[in-house]
């Protein structure tokens, strides 16, 4: 760090310098972009003032009409932006423009494929706001007071985007904030009153405060003097059918610093018992922090159309984290704060009220759109399936939303629903079957459904880690019931015949003796042995008891450091399997209780388990091996 006088020359945090080089460096597909994000910050500005000055209305400063500008010089080449929204002190321009205080910038850093083109689209799905200048300037100067804060205490930052920025105070007599870009050589035709004027048109139209220009109109009289250029209306609070499409869409951009248009939207206006207005998006893209569950997130909530808070999480559920969105609400004071709006009866109200509106829009998306509705379940599906345990009243609804795999589908793609599925099932099938499993390979090829296969029947596969725990709050759907296929008695309804059991039960008593051997030789290892009616190919397999825990959820309490309790497995044998018949022709007990082992320790591995003592079971392979070899 040098320092001259009060100036200071400063490094950018490591993972600016990365983005930074990579913006200045790369062919960015949508350079104009950078005017859009730095009104958005400008407009974002005007708001905090506005609602600062609810209680403190010195801080207008005998200014009270609040405005974005936009000047340029064509000469210099510069393009000026100048808001007189909150401003910023020393501190908070080192913390914003110095840093990227963004969780989810480590994960964003990882998906660089060092390729320039690819690389440019992810900088715009990350929304990188103000950095977005270094994609036309070689130069940024920014200068700023903050509100209420005197005129010496204004702040010059300055940077060409090579790693450093100098910092110092200076007097500044306006609040609010002038970004001036030095413009590239090949960016020099944003300098440029018509090209400006279309940009904020067709990006910015939507902004609630007016963006002024200096008038280049024809006529001589009208040269040179302010007009706005922009409609300056809040876009929610148009009538739909005023609204075109592509304004939705860039307002969505607007309120989320996405690249990307939305998958789809809806805009409410409630009047009666409560009286507010919504607009609400489901993005295309999941952001890079969307598992952190402590991340900033929420609507935009303007109490009468003055700006409250950006991340109000109070009308959302978690599980719906991903939506974007505005809420403008009369029934809410303007002081209003996060303590008060998490004990009010209202925000309970209208939160049920959005909840219903979202999980709507989404079951609309799904039967109109597929297409797109498949889109959002490959990017969100895991933070829906969060849903059935924290929201009991709409866990039906929820439900009929997932998208599952099956052994029908023959890919891992999750793209059947549930009532897709009952429109399938088999006569007299009464129940919905599914069976869990570290991945779709494994668990589509667990013994587990050989009888399924057999009889035809269709079972979901579950892969993701979320998916034992889900279903421990989804007990049936449309009045039928889920049933784990490796858990418990085996209940296949209708679709047994009648001399399926009575085989079954003949089994049963004929190979008593057998289960009660093997009792005994693994009897501190299972809690119960039985003859099977789930295999047909394998000669056993292993079943969690109806109220033990599984093998997924085993794993995710291990990883988070909880105690795991102990259960042990029922062990199911097919007597009719050669290597089952094998064993129970063995008469030495010592011999016979190898080979039970042998049986268990593979019945173990095809359930996605590890064993225990996998040197004890290499051990008596290799015996057995030896044995076949002589």
């Amino acid at each position: 760090m040098t320092v001259e006088a009060n100036k200071e020359t400063l490094g950018f945090q490591t993972e600016v310098k990365q983005l930074l080089q990579l913006m200045i460096h790369s062919l960015y597909s949508n350079k104009e972009i950078f005017l859009r994000e730095l009104i958005s910050n400008a407009s974002d500005a005007e708001d905090k003032l506005r609602f600062a000055a609810l209680k403190d209305e010195a801080l207008y400063e005998g200014d009270s009409e609040l405005s974005i500008r936009l000047d340029y010089d064509k000469e210099a080449g510069t393009v000026t932006l100048t808001d007189n929204g909150i401003g910023m002190t020393r501190d908070d321009v080192i913390a914003n423009l110095g840093t990227i205080a963004k969780s989810g910038t480590a994960e964003f850093l990882k998906q660089l494929s060092g390729d320039e083109k690819k690389d440019s689209k992810l900088i715009g799905q990350f929304g990188v706001g103000f950095y977005s200048s270094f994609i036309v300037a070689d130069k940024v100067e920014v200068k700023t007071r903050r509100a209420g804060a005197p005129a010496n205490e204004g702040v010059h930052w300055e940077s060409k985007g090579d790693g450093e920025f100098t910092i110092e105070q200076t007097e500044r007599e306006q609040r609010g904030t002038e970004i001036t870009l030095h413009l590239k050589s090949d960016a020099k035709e944003f300098a440029d009153g018509f090209r400006l004027r279309n940009l904020v048109k067709k990006y910015s139209d939507h902004i609630s405060f007016p963006v002024i220009m200096k008038s280049e109109s024809e006529e001589e009289d009208k040269k040179g003097e302010d007009e706005t250029v922009n409609d300056a209306t809040a876009l929610w609070t148009l009538p739909r059918t005023e609204i075109k499409d592509e304004e939705y869409k860039e307002f969505y951009k607007h309120i989320a610093h996405d690249f990307e248009d939305p998958l789809t939207w809806s805009h409410n206006k409630v009047e009666g018992k409560l009286d507010y207005t919504s607009l609400l998006y489901i993005p295309k893209r999941a952001p890079f922090d969307l598992y952190n569950r402590e991340a900033p997130r929420g609507l935009k909530l303007y109490v009468q159309r003055v700006f409250i808070m950006d991340d109000a999480e109070q009308f959302l559920p978690l599980y719906l984290r991903f939506t974007k969105g505005v809420i403008d609400s009369n029934d809410l004071s303007l002081n209003v704060s996060r303590e008060i709006l998490q004990n009010d009866s209202t925000v309970d109200s209208i939160r049920t009220a959005m909840t219903k509106r979202v999980l709507d829009t989404l079951s609309k998306l799904a039967k109109k759109q597929p297409e797109d509705y498949q889109t959002f379940w490959n990017e969100f599906g895991t933070v829906l399936k969060e849903g059935p345990a924290e929201d009991f009243g709409n866990r039906e609804k929820i439900a009929g939303l997932l998208r599952f795999a099956t052994t029908h589908t023959g890919e891992a793609t999750q793209d059947v629903s549930l009532d897709d599925y009952i429109g399938r099932m088999k006569e007299g099938q009464n129940k919905i079957y599914y069976i869990t499993g570290d991945n779709f390979s494994a668990a589509k090829s667990s013994p587990h459904l050989e009888v399924f296969r057999k009889k035809g029947v269709e079972v979901l596969i579950l892969s993701d880690r979320i998916d034992e725990w889900m279903m421990t709050y989804l007990s049936e759907y449309d009045g039928k019931q889920f049933q784990d296929v490796a858990r418990g008695d085996l209940d296949l309804g209708e679709v047994e015949t009648e001399e399926d059991k009575k085989q079954q039960e003949e089994a049963a008593e004929e190979h008593k003796s057998l289960v009660e051997r093997i009792q005994n030789a693994l009897k501190d290892q299972v809690q119960e042995v039985r003859v099977t009616k789930r295999l047909t190919d394998s000669p056993a397999c292993l079943v969690v008891g109806q109220f033990d825990m599984g093998a997924q959820m085993k794993k995710i309490m291990e990883a988070a450091g909880q105690k795991v309790p102990e259960s042990k497995p029922i062990f199911e044998i097919n007597v009719d399997h050669p290597l089952v018949q094998r064993l129970e022709r063995e008469e030495g007990d010592e011999r016979f209780n190898e080979l039970s082992a042998v049986l268990f320790d593979q019945a173990t591995l095809a359930s996605g388990e590890q064993l225990e003592d996998p040197g004890a079971y290499v051990s008596r392979l290799n015996r057995l091996l030896l044995e076949m070899a002589n």
